[in-house]
C-alpha cells in the first residue's frame, strides 16, 4: 500500500482500477514546408476555426462554469495574437502544425513561468495547441479514454473540454498529477461533484489496472489498499450517497443552532440548480455580468428586469446582491479607463462607484424596484470598503433610493480592523475571503510566484475574521462569508467558531458543508476555530483544526 498526496476538491471517496489518459501527440518535426506559406497559413486558420467551433458547441453543451471556460479557450484558439506569431513563422517555411505548435507554447512557456493561477491557465493553450495539431494531421483529438468499464481517470491535467464533458457513469474519481485547487480541472470537477484529487506529483507512478482509492476529504490516494481500507472507503461512500439522497435540510450545527447555506451566483440562470442542491437564499449575487463586455452601462430598465428574474426564482428567501465590483481584474471603460500602476490598490469597488456615482444610483434604484416587484427578502452590500465614511455614504444612499437592508462587504484588513465602527454604521456584513486573503497577505492572488500565501487557513487572516465575527455578535449583526473559504468543509466549522452566522459557496459544495457543519455543538466549532488560530501558518492551522476535529466524539454530536 501507498500513500499519495494531493489536493482534494471537496469530501468524495472512490475505488476503483486506474486507466491512464492517452499520451500527447509528439511534437511537430521542425522542417521546411513543402506547400506555399499562403496554403499552410490557410491549413493553420481553418484548423484554429474548426477548433474554436467544437469548443464553443461542447461549451453551450455542458453549460455552467465549463460554457465559460470553453468559450474563453475558444477566443483563445483565434487570438489575433497568436494568429500573428503563427503567420510569422510560417513565412520563415515553417509547417503550419510546427508554426502552431511553437506560436501556442511561447504562450504557454509565459503563463507557466507565472505560476499559480495564471500558471494552470497554460494548460488550456496545451489543449488548444493539441486539438490544432491533431485536424492538422487528421487525426482524433486526444481526449478521455473509453475502457468499456468503470475508471479511475489518471491525467497529467485535463484539459477544460475534456473535463466539462466526462461521463460521470464511468468516471468514478479524477487524479491529476499537475494543476492545482485554482485549475480548470479543479473548478469543473468541483461543479460536476467529480471526487478529484489535484496535484498528486507522485501519481505519475501508477500503471492502468492499479486499484486505488480517492479520498479528497483527506486530500489522500491510497495505491494498492488493503481490504480494509476498501472495506472503509465503500462504507463512506454507501454513507455519502444515502447522505445525498436524503431530504435537504436547512444548515445548521450538531444542537440544531441554524446557520443558513447560501449561494454564490453570477445571474439567474444557475437559480434552479442552486434550489435544487439546498440553496437556502442567496448569500453572493455578482451583478457584474450586466456590466462586462459592454461599452456604456445597461439602464435602469435591463437591470431591474434582470433582478427581478434572481428575485422571483428566491421567492421568500434571502438575495444578497453586491453592487457593481468593478476596477483591478475587472476594468470597465465607462467606469475608470484610466491606468493605474497596480489596480488592485486604486479605484474600485465603492471608490469607482463614487467616481461615477450616476451608475451606483441607477443600479440601487433597479435593485429597489425589483425588490418592489418580488417576495424575496433583498440585501444590498458595497465591495471593497475601508472606512466608516464610505459605509456610511453607502448606507444612506441606498437607503434613500429605497432599499431596506444594506450592508457592506469586509475585505480589507482596514474594514476589519475597526468592524465594531463599521458595522454599527449598517445592517449587516459579509466577508469577501479571496480579497481579505490577498490584502492580509500583501500577495497578489493572480500572481503565482506568491500563491503560497493565498490561504484563507492563515492564523492572521483567521484573526480578522474573528474580529468581524466578534463585533457582529457583540452589536447583534449578521455576519456573513461569501468567499471561496466557505466551501471547504472543515474551515466552513472554523468560520461558524469565529462567529460566522451564514456562509454562502457555489451550489456544488452545499451538501458538504451541510454534512461537516451538522457533525459539531458550537462549542466544538470555537474549539477547533480556537486550534487553527494559535498555529503558525496556513498549513499548521489547517492541522491543527483536523486534529481538534479529531478529537471531537462523533457519537456525542449525533446525540445532539
Amino acid at each position: 500500500m501507498m500513500e499519495i498526496k494531493g489536493t482534494g476538491i471537496g469530501q468524495g471517496v472512490a475505488v476503483g482500477p486506474v486507466v491512464r489518459m492517452a499520451e500527447r501527440l509528439p511534437e511537430p518535426v521542425d522542417r521546411p514546408s513543402h506547400l506555399s506559406p499562403d496554403r499552410e497559413i490557410e491549413r493553420a486558420t481553418a484548423s484554429l476555426s474548426v477548433v474554436a467551433a467544437e469548443l464553443a458547441s461542447r461549451g453551450a453543451t455542458a453549460g455552467g462554469a465549463a460554457q465559460d471556460v470553453l468559450e474563453a479557450q475558444a477566443m483563445m484558439a483565434e487570438d489575433p495574437s497568436v494568429v500573428d506569431e503563427i503567420t510569422k513563422r510560417v513565412e520563415a517555411g515553417k509547417t503550419a502544425e510546427r508554426a502552431v505548435f511553437e506560436a501556442f507554447a511561447t504562450y504557454r512557456d509565459l503563463l507557466a513561468g507565472m505560476g499559480g493561477y495564471m500558471g494552470e491557465r497554460a494548460a488550456d493553450l496545451d489543449d488548444i495547441s493539441q486539438r490544432v495539431i491533431a485536424h492538422l494531421l487528421k487525426l482524433p483529438a486526444p481526449g478521455v479514454p473509453n475502457p468499456g468499464h468503470p475508471f479511475v481517470l489518471v491525467a497529467r491535467d485535463l484539459a477544460p473540454a475534456d473535463t466539462a464533458t466526462l461521463d460521470l457513469g464511468q468516471v468514478l474519481g479524477l487524479i491529476t498529477v499537475d494543476g492545482g485547487p485554482t485549475s480548470h480541472t479543479a473548478i469543473l470537477a468541483r461543479e460536476k461533484s467529480i471526487v478529484a484529487i489535484v496535484g498528486a506529483a507522485d501519481a505519475s507512478g501508477l500503471a492502468d489496472g492499479d486499484t486505488v482509492i480517492v479520498d479528497a476529504e483527506r486530500d489522500l490516494v491510497i495505491a494498492s489498499p488493503g481490504t480494509d481500507e476498501i472495506a472503509d472507503a465503500k462504507a463512506r461512500i454507501a454513507e455519502r450517497a444515502a447522505r445525498d439522497t436524503a431530504p435537504v435540510t436547512p444548515g445548521a450545527l450538531a444542537d440544531g443552532t441554524p446557520v443558513p447555506l447560501l449561494a454564490n451566483l453570477g445571474s439567474a440562470d444557475g437559480a434552479a440548480e442552486a434550489i435544487k442542491l439546498g440553496a437556502e437564499g442567496v448569500g453572493l449575487f455578482r451583478t457584474e455580468f450586466l456590466f462586462l463586455d459592454a461599452d456604456r452601462a445597461p439602464s435602469v430598465t435591463d437591470q431591474q428586469r434582470e433582478y427581478t428574474r434572481l428575485l422571483a426564482a428566491f421567492a421568500g428567501r434571502k438575495v444578497v446582491a453586491r453592487v457593481l465590483d468593478a476596477g483591478a481584474d475587472k476594468p470597465l471603460s465607462f467606469l475608470n479607463d484610466a491606468p493605474e500602476e497596480n489596480p488592485a490598490l486604486g479605484l474600485r469597488g465603492i471608490r469607482a462607484l463614487r467616481h461615477s456615482e450616476v451608475i451606483l444610483r441607477e443600479q440601487l434604484t433597479a435593485l429597489a424596484a425589483a425588490d418592489a416587484a418580488t417576495d424575496a427578502e433583498l440585501w444590498v452590500m458595497a465591495p471593497m470598503i475601508a472606512t466608516v465614511e464610505e459605509t456610511r455614504y453607502f448606507t444612506e444612499l441606498a437607503k434613500e433610493l429605497g432599499i431596506r437592508v444594506a450592508g457592506v462587504m469586509v475585505e480589507t484588513p482596514a474594514a476589519a480592523l475597526i468592524a465594531d465602527r463599521v458595522l454599527a454604521a449598517c445592517d449587516f456584513a459579509s466577508i469577501g475571503t479571496n480579497d481579505l486573503t490577498q490584502y492580509t497577505m500583501a500577495a497578489d492572488r493572480l500572481l503565482g510566484t506568491v500563491a503560497n500565501l493565498q490561504s484563507p487557513w492563515h492564523p492572521a487572516v483567521l484573526k480578522l475574521m474573528a474580529d468581524v465575527g466578534r463585533a457582529g455578535a457583540e452589536l447583534g449583526k449578521p455576519v456573513g462569508i461569501c468567499g471561496e473559504a466557505a466551501a471547504d468543509p472543515l474551515l466552513a466549522v472554523v468560520l461558524v467558531g469565529l462567529g460566522a452566522t451564514s456562509l454562502s459557496m457555489s451550489p456544488s459544495a452545499l451538501a458538504d458543508v451541510r454534512a461537516s457543519l451538522a457533525r459539531y455543538r458550537p462549542d466544538d466549532a470555537r474549539a477547533i476555530a480556537r486550534a487553527a488560530l494559535a498555529a503558525e501558518g496556513a498549513a499548521e492551522a489547517k492541522h491543527a483544526a483536523q486534529a481538534a476535529a479529531s478529537e471531537i466524539p462523533t457519537s456525542r454530536a449525533a446525540a445532539s
